[in-house]
């Protein structure tokens, strides 16, 4: 099977290529399409055989839930019931947007969507494309990264392409995402409720519409053995196929520590990569030194870390290092990625 790669701009929406992607998810097939996020690789939410199509697409452990992505608000009371309040809060103050709800599931919405679990992730994203692609597929898609399972998400097409041609009927490209990183996914099905994976929504901003909110103690620890209530919880994702390991300590000690390591690894003939911001690209020499924009822009440097762990791998990279950014508001999504793809290996530079 050859992908058909269809270009779908927001501005200028291909409704003919909408309408083929609808009939291809009604039939039981599977689309690549953009959120505002990342690319999502989308099946029927309500049948089972399009939730193990996507499995089986992404090499994804089947008990590793998938999100349902709606095109209303109000087409959440159709796959969950015993809605709380502030569900509808959320929606309000954060919908259409990156924010995934956990949500006692309906009957309609099948086990093998859930990874079995009773409770359904729900979301509305807030892309033009999307939304269009949502409503003609049925208005339920069940939707993970458009990627193989435990590679950086996808950000561009060419990627969704690089992992998913031959495994799925469309790609509809709608270029570079705005994001960058998945959505916040908070479980509305505890008396307080909790963080599951942290995203553009932060912490704080949740904060201020529901009051207390916590973060789920298990979200960076990669030897949990509970069967996870969101994507990712207990598997490694994001990684590069070299080898990153994240730096922490006083920026001085960080940058010596990082030189270090760069020339150990060049006497040693591995080819070394460096993530920086742009005021410290100037401290390093190695085979490949990405820029994520200003360190103050915790939003630039979320918007493009995926895209530079797949610049790693066209370049063969084999060895990357990163200085640790501050986890306070979207920071606390960027490291978290982060974490996940360097397999939570950190040292820490003594000054």
């Amino acid at each position: 099977m050859q992908t058909k790669w269809v270009i779908c701009p927001k501005e200028t929406i291909d409704k003919e290529a909408i309408c083929q992607a609808g009939e291809i998810i009604r039939s039981g097939g599977l689309v690549a399409f953009p959120t505002e996020t990342v690319y999502g690789l989308g099946g029927d939410a309500l049948s089972p055989d399009s939730s193990r199509k996507i499995y089986a697409a992404k090499g994804r452990p089947s008990d590793n839930p998938l999100i349902v992505h709606i095109c209303r608000v109000e087409d959440m009371k159709k796959i969950a019931v015993d809605i709380p309040r502030q569900a509808y809060v959320l929606a309000e103050h954060f919908w259409p947007g990156p924010l995934t709800m956990i949500l006692k599931k309906a009957e309609i919405v099948p086990k093998e969507t859930t990874g079995g679990l009773d409770t359904v992730a729900v979301r509305l994203p807030d892309h033009e494309v999307a939304q269009a692609f949502i409503e003609q597929a049925g208005g339920f898609v069940a939707a993970p990264s458009a990627n193989v399972s435990g590679r950086p998400s996808p950000t561009l097409a060419k990627y969704v392409y690089e992992d998913m041609n031959g495994k799925i009927e469309m790609l509809l490209d709608g270029g570079q995402v705005g994001i960058g990183v998945e959505s916040t996914i908070i479980d509305l099905t505890e008396d307080i409720p909790v963080i599951l994976r942290p995203g553009h929504v932060t912490q704080e901003m949740l904060q201020q519409v529901l009051g207390e909110v916590c973060l789920d103690p298990t979200m960076l620890d990669v030897t949990n053995t509970e069967a996870p209530k969101a994507p990712g919880m207990k598997y490694r994702h994001y990684a590069p196929q070299g080898e990153l390991t994240i730096v922490t300590g006083d920026p001085a000690a960080v940058s010596d520590k990082i030189k270090q390591l760069l020339l150990e690894d060049s006497k040693n003939g591995r080819k070394t990569g460096v993530i920086v911001s742009r005021q410290d690209e100037h401290l390093y020499d190695a085979d490949s030194v990405k820029v994520t924009g200003d360190r103050e822009d915790m939003a630039a440097v979320a918007r493009s870390l995926f895209r530079i762990l797949r610049e790693f791998d066209e370049e063969q990279i084999e060895c990357m290092y990163v200085q640790a950014f501050p986890q306070d508001g979207i920071g606390q999504a960027v490291m978290n990625r982060m974490l996940k793809a360097a397999g939570h290996k950190i040292i820490e530079a003594k000054e």
